[in-house]
């Protein structure tokens, strides 16, 4: 099942964060606690998660960001794309992908982007099966002091 997040599932989210670059899941804290209700009451802000058995299998990350250019036309950014390690080569990081057109259609984003920082081959055809590509952009990202890598 491919649906939004809910509020309570954040402990099943940041589990599943550890098959994408995460070294474990982080202490609970007030830091954690305010930048979750910050995510669940943001109207752009969606996490959209496959379900399979009653656990979240995979996620992306789909932000609607406003924007004053192509007709005052919002566009979307996804991130965090991960699928569990058991679960990869299903189909469930596609379906995840796709079900995030709905909220940046339903706005009528122009466009809709995604970054990754994967050169692996299956990522790679993933995001080209799911209909990105890599000609279009050309991607500069500048890391902040604190970012952990």
């Amino acid at each position: 099942m491919i649906r939004e997040i809910k509020t309570d599932e954040l402990n099943k989210l940041l589990e599943l964060y550890t098959h994408l670059h995460e070294l474990g899941v982080p202490e609970h804290s007030e830091h954690l606690e305010k930048t979750w209700n910050a995510i669940c009451n943001d109207e752009n802000h969606h996490i959209i998660v496959c379900e399979v058995d009653g656990k979240i299998v995979s996620s992306c990350v789909c932000v609607i960001i406003p924007n004053l250019t192509r007709n005052i036309r919002p566009y979307a950014f996804i991130e965090n794309v991960v699928t569990h390690a058991d679960y990869r080569g299903k189909g469930y990081a596609t379906a995840c992908l796709n079900y995030a057109k709905e909220p940046a259609q339903k706005v009528d984003c122009y466009k809709m982007m995604l970054l990754t920082g994967s050169k692996n081959d299956k990522t790679l055809n993933l995001y080209k099966k799911a209909g990105y590509n890599s000609d279009d952009k050309t991607a500069f990202i500048q890391w902040l002091y604190g970012v952990m890598l």
